[in-house]
């Protein structure tokens, strides 16, 4: 955008009629632009002098040159300065590079054809006319270098999120858009500048179109700006089981713009619209220091039990499950809870080393202690209900 401005400004000029203001002073011309690129006319004239008055062949001597320039800068792109990007480790210098070649080189010939111009000494409106039509093909060229860096410049950061958490695979294609749509908007208003169109009308016109779309959709685009702060914030990462308020529990398997995707352990798909996950309370059991899980089983043992024992045979019972799904940092423990109603309650507290193995994990051990406390006579105290007869019915007292 800067090479982008100093070429507008080099390229300026609209009252002059295409020659440098006589006097030390300008004249009546104060544009920068006038002044730099008169200056270099006056200089490349008198230098052409001496071999010819002519303004014709003075213009194609200077056309010439400026092809000679336009291959030195390509000689230097694709060669010492493409040298020096090949040692670093990432690709997108290279990139950029071989997109700065073309955008250089045109901006030397049109150098050359704008000074070329000037040689010539055409009419007012003549030269106006052919400095903006230079100044509009200029910036033809510098917006579609920058539409090509924005697409570089995003590629790169999606392929490093843990640096740019908002930019990813999924969301690439969306802030891609934004910033080709951003850019084609200010290079139209500066194409309306160059030629001096009088753009308010149309700028008015966008606000009003832009006011409706945003009441017509503001369903989709509170649940687009939801998907891209949950892909910044990062409160859930797809392959994470999370729980949410409403009572789903799944995987993780897809953070989109519009919603993000849950399958259950009923292998049911749950999509959920991205508004309702920003607004909801999520419990990630995926997150946290490490993703291992602590699960809870809770056992109750008939009063009159040995307190120890059942404590050793609890702990005991893990050993009847596969090692790989217990973790033993942190340790297993047991816990006796309360006194119920009708048994000593206790819990077993295990470690399991990823969320999705909670369900396997809970049916193995409850068989385990179930198979050990019969094994060891604890018994396991159920409701119990006795039936009283106060008075059996006359149809049935003879037999």
């Amino acid at each position: 955008m800067n090479a982008l401005y100093h070429l507008m400004i080099f390229f300026s000029q609209e009252g002059d009629g295409g020659k440098l203001p006589a006097g030390d002073d300008g004249g009546s011309s104060k544009d920068v632009g006038d002044v730099e690129i008169g200056a270099l006319t006056k200089f490349l004239s008198d230098l052409l002098s001496p071999l010819t008055e002519n303004s014709w062949a003075q213009a194609g001597i200077v056309i010439a040159a400026a092809m000679v320039m336009s291959k030195v800068f390509d000689w230097l792109c694709t060669g010492i300065f493409r040298t020096l990007t090949r040692k670093t480790r990432t690709k997108t210098d290279d990139l950029i590079l071989k997109a700065l070649h073309a955008p250089v080189v045109n901006t030397v010939i049109l150098i050359g054809l704008a000074v070329a111009s000037r040689l010539l000494g055409s009419e007012d409106s003549i030269a106006i006319f052919t400095n903006r039509a230079l100044l509009t093909i200029g910036l033809f060229v510098w917006a579609v270098f920058i539409f090509r860096i924005s697409g570089i410049l995003l590629r790169a950061a999606s392929h490093n999120p843990n640096r740019f958490s908002a930019v990813q695979g999924s969301t690439f294609p969306l802030f891609n858009n934004l910033a080709k749509v951003l850019l084609f908007g200010l290079m139209v208003y500066m194409g309306i500048s160059i030629w001096q169109f009088d753009a308010t009308g149309w700028l008015a016109s966008a606000g009003v179109v832009g006011l409706a779309i945003g009441f017509a959709a503001q369903d989709t685009l509170s649940n687009l700006f939801a998907g891209v702060f949950i892909l910044a914030d990062r409160p859930y990462r797809v392959g994470d089981y999370i729980r949410l308020d409403s009572g789903e529990r799944g995987k993780v398997t897809f953070i989109g713009l519009r919603s993000t995707r849950i399958v259950t352990r009923d292998d049911i798909e749950v999509t959920v619209p991205n508004a309702v996950m920003g607004g909801a309370k999520i419990v990630n059991e995926s997150s946290g220091p490490y993703k291992k899980e602590r699960i809870r089983i809770p056992v109750g043992a008939a009063y009159g039990s040995d307190v120890d024992h059942v404590i050793e045979v609890l702990l005991a019972s893990i050993e009847d499950v596969d090692p790989k799904l217990v973790c033993k940092e942190p340790e297993p423990r047991v816990r006796m809870r309360s006194f119920g109603g009708s048994s000593l309650d206790f819990e077993l507290l295990v470690w399991i080393p990823d969320p999705e193995l909670r369900g396997n994990v809970r049916h193995l051990l409850h068989r385990a202690v179930y198979i050990r406390f019969n094994a060891a006579n604890i018994e396991i105290p159920y409701a119990k209900q006795d039936i009283y007869i106060k008075e059996l019915p006359s149809s049935l007292k003879g037999s």
